[in-house]
């Protein structure tokens, strides 16, 4: 296998930057560059010198000898002067060993995978939290980083494993005297304990998700009601065109806000009319998509004027007079129960009431996520709904044990795809891509 390298750290020029090798090079890369192979696991700090013996820095250098390092390789970091010039002169005296190549997206990461570092949920929770932008997302993306799912997953996995040997007993020593008659009845057992675990655990994944993507706010309404500017004031900075002209916005715009620590996007659409052309038309079309997947829809001007967007939408609905400083005040609802808020994008009156109401709702919405292991991604939903109808199927074949035990199989197998000990060779390049050089 060869070794790789690749900046570890930040943007140059810093005060420090890391340079990580990994692979089985990295003795023979330390003995040349800076003389020696210095203690595993200490700080050590040395001249770091190109191959005619000429110094590139001064810096730290840290061994960790395989096993014990984060890919499970030899690995090798040093911790030299951030300036450019180093970093270049660094990375072509390790590109000019034998063996040594530039590290591709997330490889050191992949590493870890295959040497059993990681499980695959780790991986993911890793690239959340490299990801993370508040600290709701932080507390989920570090517990499932730590385990959390793959400590859950493999459990039941264990259980599982034991209800199939249960079953595979009864059908292998059914003759034999000293076998309970009903040994098998364990294994329906464990299977439907199982079963209701999941499906619990199953329903809290829309609440990961949500919190790993960002609650969707969509702000809809007629043109002119005041929607970008509204956008504006809550971003604090100037996102969308802003003009007396009905159609400005053509097409979906988004900003990311940190609402009570919890992640939040803010969509801004097209408004809603009878469009004059095509392009306009694509813009609306656009626009009713985002409102019927959103989780809060804020309805900017008259509470009929949004009517089309929220027919048939379960997510909540405000109204919002954007315009209040125009003295026209909010349109009273048909359901008193709505909320209303009347702010001015001009003088900021109200604006602080509707930011407080929306982390308020955030918070309600993500009560308990990254407390408690929940699925993250709509590959744990699927995968997870696999386990609970292979279940349910083993449960009603009960009385065909070798239905049942293949059906205890394929449960079995679906929560091993979920870590990553099954079958799961096609989803390494999509994981991995999302990592950054360095990771």
């Amino acid at each position: 296998m060869s070794t790789i390298y690749a900046m570890a750290s930040g943007g140059l020029p810093s005060g420090v930057a890391v340079m990580r090798v990994s692979g089985p090079a990295c003795r023979a890369v330390l003995e040349a560059v800076i003389g020696r192979v210095p203690a595993p696991r200490v700080a050590t700090l040395a001249s770091i010198r190109d191959r005619s013996g000429s110094p590139i820095d001064r810096g730290l250098v840290l061994w960790f000898p395989a096993p014990g390092s984060f890919t499970g390789e030899d690995v090798i970091e040093f911790q030299v002067h951030g300036s450019r010039a180093v970093v270049r002169a660094l990375a072509a005296l390790l590109g000019s060993f034998d063996g040594v190549r530039p590290a591709e997206a997330g490889e050191f990461t992949r590493r870890a995978f295959l040497s059993g570092r990681l499980d695959l949920t780790e991986v993911e929770g890793l690239a959340d939290l490299l990801a993370a932008e508040t600290e709701a997302q932080l507390r989920q993306a570090l517990a499932q980083s730590e385990g959390s799912l793959r400590r859950l997953y493999d459990g039941w996995r264990s259980d599982l494993i034991d209800a199939r040997a249960a079953i595979e007993a009864d059908l292998d020593f059914a003759d034999e005297d000293d076998i309970p008659d009903s040994i098998a009845d364990r294994a329906f057992t464990i299977a439907a304990a199982t079963m209701e675990s999941v499906s619990k655990h199953l329903g809290n994944a829309r609440r990961g998700e949500r919190l790993r993507d960002g609650l969707q706010v969509v702000i809809v309404g007629p043109p002119n009601a005041g929607k970008s500017s509204l956008l504006n004031h809550l971003a604090r900075r100037d996102v969308a065109i802003v003009s007396e002209e009905a159609g400005t916005t053509r097409d979906v715009l988004e900003v990311h806000l940190d609402l009570a620590g919890c992640p939040v996007t803010l969509v801004d659409t097209a408004g809603l009319r009878e469009a004059s052309n095509q392009v306009e038309r694509e813009g609306i079309r656009r626009a009713l998509e985002r409102a019927r997947s959103a989780d809060l829809i804020l309805s900017v001007g008259a509470p009929d004027a949004a009517h089309e967007a929220t027919d048939g939408v379960d997510a909540p609905i405000w109204l919002i007079d954007a315009k209040s400083d125009l003295g026209g005040g909010v349109v009273v609802a048909i359901d008193p129960t709505i909320p209303r808020f009347a702010v001015s994008t001009v003088t900021g009156e109200g604006v602080d009431a509707l930011v407080a109401a929306l982390g308020v709702f955030a918070t309600e919405a993500l009560s308990g996520s990254g407390a408690e292991a929940v699925p993250t991604r709509e590959r744990h939903r699927v995968l997870l709904a696999d386990v609970v109808k292979s279940l349910d199927r083993a449960i009603q074949t009960r009385n065909d044990l070798v239905l049942a035990a293949e059906h205890l199989r394929r449960a079995t197998d679906a929560l091993g795809r979920l870590t990553g000990r099954v079958d799961v060779e096609d989803l390494l390049d999509r994981v991995f891509s999302s990592f950054c050089i360095g990771k």
